[in-house]
Parts: structure tokens; C-alpha cells; sequence
């Protein structure tokens, strides 16, 4: 199995950026897809962002589309989610999620195709 741990999460200002990590161990991170949701308080955790193992495939939710950018960086077994022009409505808790199985260009956008989840890194954009 494999273990995912976020960080990067904070308080930022409207419009500002941040860049949350997730970092695996125990497997070789290239093997796994890799993909984010979040939840805010009072929603449902929904899709953000995944990534293919050989990083050539990739989807966004549109809320973030265009804001948002993953990458992973399988040397450092560590996957990224960069965010930029934070609004309030990006104010959640934020998971790293992760599976083995599927082809290379495999990514799923539904939480109950990943079977490895972070704990969560809690970003709060302010006004």
C-alpha cells in the first residue's frame, strides 16, 4: 500500500496562490494515479483535479479550470496541486487521493475509484 500525506494548506488572501504537496511512501509513487477532491463545510467532497501515472493525462472540475494545475513529480514520489487566483469558494479541506490499478493514462474523477486518501490539508481563502 501506499501513504499519502498533504501540506501546504493555509490561509491565503482573495487571489492569492498556494501549492499543496502530497507526498507518498511505501510504494513507488509512479505506479499509482493520483488525483484531489476537497469538501467544504456543508458539501459533498467533490472531484478537483487527477493525474495520470505517466503524467500525460489530466482533468479538472470546471470550478477550477484554468485556476488550478496538477503535476507530480515521480523521482521525488511527490504529486502537486497548484492553485492560483483563490476565491472564497476554494475554501475547503483538501485530499490527496491515489490507486494502482488502470493503464498508464488512467485517472478517475469519483472518490470511490481511489482506494488511497490522504488526511487532508485545510485551505482557507479570506476576503
Amino acid at each position: 500500500q501506499v501513504r499519502l500525506v498533504e501540506s501546504g494548506g493555509g490561509l491565503v488572501q482573495v487571489g492569492g496562490s498556494l501549492r499543496l504537496s502530497c507526498a507518498a511512501s511505501g510504494r513507488l509513487f509512479s505506479d499509482y494515479a493520483m488525483a484531489w477532491f476537497r469538501q467544504a463545510p456543508g458539501k459533498e467532497r467533490e472531484f478537483v483535479a487527477a493525474i495520470s501515472r505517466d503524467a500525460l493525462g489530466t482533468d479538472y472540475a470546471d470550478s477550477v479550470k484554468g485556476r488550478f494545475t496538477i503535476s507530480r513529480d515521480n523521482v521525488k514520489n511527490t504529486g502537486f496541486l497548484q492553485m492560483n487566483s483563490l476565491n472564497s469558494e476554494d475554501t475547503a479541506a483538501y485530499y490527496c487521493a491515489a490507486r494502482g490499478s488502470g493503464g498508464s493514462r488512467w485517472y478517475g474523477t469519483s472518490e470511490s475509484q481511489y482506494n488511497y486518501w490522504g488526511q487532508g490539508t485545510q485551505v482557507t481563502v479570506s476576503s
